[in-house]
């Protein structure tokens, strides 16, 4: 994959919660000579210099200057937000953050602005693990997407502050133009409240979030919109709109859903399918799945993906349904059914993973360990894993649906602006044809 885009690109933004220690208090109170907790909040700054040095922009970075205010109060054992988020350079090779720390509560104790100088990140930083803060597949994506032009995409439902603040960033690094479908008044609302400027920009007003589904289809089946974003509604209520007869979006492939993730432990991305629209695919159906992956990963760049075929074990059984899909898979692939990957399985989740626990159980295979593409047997599975990667593994995310005449980037609507950004950059990549 092409690594030239800057690895911060703005509106990126890293967080972290964090429950206060009396040792990281200590030293204020020992400079200060006191230890009320109104000035102890001064604390928040070493905090805030923590984050920058360790996670965004991380190890490397040299701190050029800190303008912070402080308000409130900070103690032993209060559980705050530390956050960052790259915001407009003020001069050519310095970079801006804007910081804030908030208690748990809500309440603001520190925010203002960070200006660092990064070292230049070369390709082949990009292509190995660095630590606790992935940024190289949305780098990637942005290169990859660099000089195509934006694709109109209905944004459907903007109605949160995530949602509307991912379409709003995907139109500045030139990913989408975007037309937000859903009710005038709030989608207006949220600008207003985030700071967002929608000058310039299409809104099509629908009453409610089943209407904005059916609007935004139409916008695509007429031609008007060339890919869907989701916004703040139900996957349900898209999902059905989108396969409708009438829609005329649907074609002779399986529509299924990809999460492309970056773990900060694993050295390239990993496409893991499907986690958010078949429940229980039967053989037909996860051919489709593998075959939509595989489409996915030609777009992102990756030549002749390695796809493992997961289950609880590497040996077919046939009390196993996933174990003996898996064998048949492969088997389709041997005889030229399904094009453009390696294919293997059944294999563990360690096992495709990890070439250390593939070697301990002897399993000879181009796969084993070295997977770009993780076919789950079922929704839960693939949910879990995939969720559990982002929550408890760092792992940055993107989500789209394939099998569609048009791209669907498609997230959770928990996921924050970076993911949907991210997930707008695959949708680009996608559409490019």
């Amino acid at each position: 994959m092409d690594t030239s885009a800057p690895a911060f690109p703005i509106g990126l933004r890293d967080s972290v919660t964090h429950r206060v220690t009396a040792g990281e208090l200590a030293p204020v109170a020992a400079l200060i000579g006191s230890d009320d907790p109104a000035l102890a909040v001064r604390a928040a700054g070493t905090l805030m210099t923590r984050l920058l040095l360790t996670r965004l922009p991380g190890p490397g970075c040299r701190l050029l200057r800190e303008d912070f205010s402080f308000d409130g109060q900070l103690a032993a054992g209060d559980v705050v937000e530390i956050s960052a988020e790259i915001v407009p350079p003020p001069a050519p090779g310095v970079l801006r953050l804007r910081c804030a720390v908030r208690q748990a509560e809500g309440g603001t104790i520190l925010s203002g602005f960070a200006d660092l100088s990064v070292p230049a990140i070369r390709a082949g930083d990009l292509a190995s693990p660095f630590g606790t803060q992935p940024r190289r597949m949305l780098a990637a994506l942005l290169a990859r997407c660099a000089n195509l032009p934006p694709v109109p995409t209905a944004v459907v439902h903007p109605c949160d502050g995530p949602s509307l603040q991912g379409a709003m960033l995907a139109a500045t690094h030139g990913l989408i133009t975007p037309i937000l479908v859903g009710p005038e008044a709030r989608i207006r609302a949220v600008a207003e409240a985030e700071g967002l400027d929608l000058a310039g920009i299409a809104i099509h007003a629908t009453p409610h979030s089943h209407a904005s589904a059916e609007a935004a289809v139409a916008l695509v089946a007429s031609g008007q919109a060339g890919a869907l974003m989701k916004g703040s509604l139900h996957t349900d209520e898209l999902m059905s709109a989108a396969l409708t007869r009438e829609a005329g979006l649907r074609t002779e492939r399986r529509v299924s859903h990809c999460f492309a993730m970056d773990a900060p432990l694993y050295p390239r991305p990993l496409i893991i399918t499907d986690a958010a629209i078949n429940i229980e695919p039967d053989l037909e159906a996860k051919a489709d799945i593998v075959r939509n992956a595989i489409a996915l990963a030609a777009a992102m760049g990756i030549d002749l993906p390695k796809v493992a075929l997961l289950s609880a074990v590497e040996t077919v059984t046939p009390r196993m349904a996933s174990t003996v899909d898996a064998a048949a898979l492969c088997k389709m692939a041997d005889r030229g059914q399904i094009l453009g990957g390696i294919l293997d399985g059944p294999l563990a989740f360690d096992n495709a993973v990890s070439l250390a626990a593939a070697r301990a159980k002897g399993i000879v295979s181009a796969v084993a360990g070295r997977a770009d593409i993780l076919v789950c047997p079922d929704i839960e599975s693939g949910n879990m894993l995939a969720k559990q990667l982002a929550l408890l593994g760092g792992a940055a995310s993107a989500g789209i649906v394939m099998g569609l005449r048009v791209p669907m980037a498609l997230t959770s609507r928990s996921d924050d602006a970076n993911s949907r950004l991210a997930s707008a950059a695959l949708l680009r990549v996608v559409a490019r044809g």
